[in-house]
């Protein structure tokens, strides 16, 4: 991922934090002769190996990662924001200014390894369960255990796990950090007004670099 010096984020609990938040991500692999990519949900396991470690879960149909061997690509796109010039008090003044688009991505590395045993495969599912009710803000939180056993027997049968221990991992967080303090202000404010929930992420984290 290309990140000019301004920009990167390596602290480990940062990027651990910004990959729980997220929690749906893009696994990319490469091989005979053709990318794949499929969207899917992670479960962060933080203190499982020296970076951590992620899993997930596709249909068995689903073969790309076991067909393609070596390295692979879990991508995590944070919030996002088109950024005016408007923003900008230089625009006002000398108007030298051109629009950009800020936003926080994690990148993870490594080389994927795919399980189907039924109790592994509980588990992942009951913690990537506990992690999204949170997430949802149930106020009675559904578990595996709700849906009848057989039931939960055949869809386990239906997937395949995915552990992917990460070799390398890398943070842009691209919020006007080359850019003046007045200039992230008046940008950062602009966008507050626009009131959804990227622009406010993105407007909050510009006012704390």
């Amino acid at each position: 991922m290309y990140t000019p010096r301004a920009f990167v984020e390596d602290r480990l609990p940062v990027l651990h934090e910004a990959i729980r938040g997220i929690a749906f991500g893009a696994l990319v692999t490469a091989g005979e002769g053709a990318i794949e990519a499929t969207h899917l949900p992670f479960v962060l396991v933080p203190d499982e190996g020296p970076l951590g470690t992620l899993y997930a879960h596709v249909a068995r149909p689903n073969d790309h990662v076991w067909r393609h061997g070596g390295e692979a690509l879990a991508m995590f796109a944070g919030p996002h924001a088109y950024i005016s010039p408007n923003g900008y008090p230089g625009k006002a003044v000398h108007g030298r200014e051109v629009p950009t688009w800020n936003y926080i991505a994690v990148h993870a590395y490594g080389v994927p390894e795919t399980f189907t045993d039924p109790a592994a495969l509980l588990d992942l599912l009951g913690k990537l369960t506990d992690q999204s009710e949170r997430a949802a803000e149930q106020s009675v939180p559904w578990q595996v255990a709700d849906a009848p056993a057989d039931y939960v027997e055949s869809m386990l049968g239906a997937i395949v796990g995915i552990r992917l221990p990460i070799a390398r991992i890398e943070g842009k967080w691209k919020l006007g950090q080359n850019r003046s303090v007045e200039d992230r202000v008046g940008a950062a404010k602009l966008l507050a007004e626009r009131g959804g929930d990227d622009e406010r992420a993105i407007a909050e984290g510009m006012m704390r670099v």
